[in-house]
């Protein structure tokens, strides 16, 4: 079953509520330009949830700080960030495992119609997953859903998170494209804008509705 991530939360009771429902991982965004700026105390989600943080253009030292002041499970690179800088991060990440389970390195990609995807090739070794989102004006929770059939260009054999304007009219279309080949590679599914009240408070309920197509694992 494709995972399911719900990035963007900001607020302690909400956050509370979200976890109630499940999901795999859920995002932090520690980007102070973003709306949806994460700078409060991340209430306790359970160990089955993935606490990922969400960076952009950061230098490492200050997300390997946010790592250990909040205990993350993942990072989400969502700028520039280069493979060189990835590579470091990753042996920086190295020390930092909690027993057997490394902390995972998600580089996010803007994805729009002319995209070069050999640009991806020398990030293979230097991440653990890509994700793609539709590019847009900010960084990320644009509300926006790219082509997927772009995707059909994919050919690299690293599993994707696949991110940009996925809302509760998206899911037949999700059921599609996940039964097809291009999203046999598809890992997660990243929710955020489409499911909101406003910046960083989501919509419980159209969560619930989402889930109820088989998008939440209920565990």
């Amino acid at each position: 079953m494709v995972k399911l991530k719900i990035c963007g939360m900001k607020y302690h009771d909400n956050i509370l509520e979200a976890a109630g429902l499940f999901p795999d991982y859920m995002g932090f965004i520690f980007y102070s330009e973003s709306k949806r700026f994460f700078s409060g105390k991340i209430p306790d989600i359970g160990e089955k949830i993935k606490k990922t943080g969400v960076f952009v253009n950061q230098p490492i030292d200050e997300v390997i700080q946010k790592i250990e002041k909040f205990k993350l499970d993942a990072v989400q690179l969502h700028g520039e960030e280069t493979v060189l800088y990835c590579t470091e991060l990753l042996r920086e990440l190295e020390p930092l495992k909690k027993g057997n389970k490394k902390i995972e390195l998600i580089k996010a990609f803007a994805i729009e119609e002319n995209f070069d995807f050999d640009i991806l090739e020398p990030y293979q070794e230097a991440c653990d997953f890509f994700l793609f989102d539709s590019k847009g004006k900010a960084r990320g929770g644009n509300g926006v859903v790219f082509n997927w059939g772009i995707l059909r260009n994919y050919t690299q054999k690293k599993l994707f998170f696949l991110s940009g304007g996925i809302g509760l009219e998206s899911s037949e279309s999700l059921q599609l494209f996940l039964a097809s080949e291009s999203g046999k590679k598809c890992y997660a599914l990243d929710i955020n804008s489409r499911f909101e009240k406003e910046p960083g408070k989501k919509d419980i309920e159209e969560l619930k509705l989402f889930g109820s197509n088989g998008f939440f694992n209920n565990e």
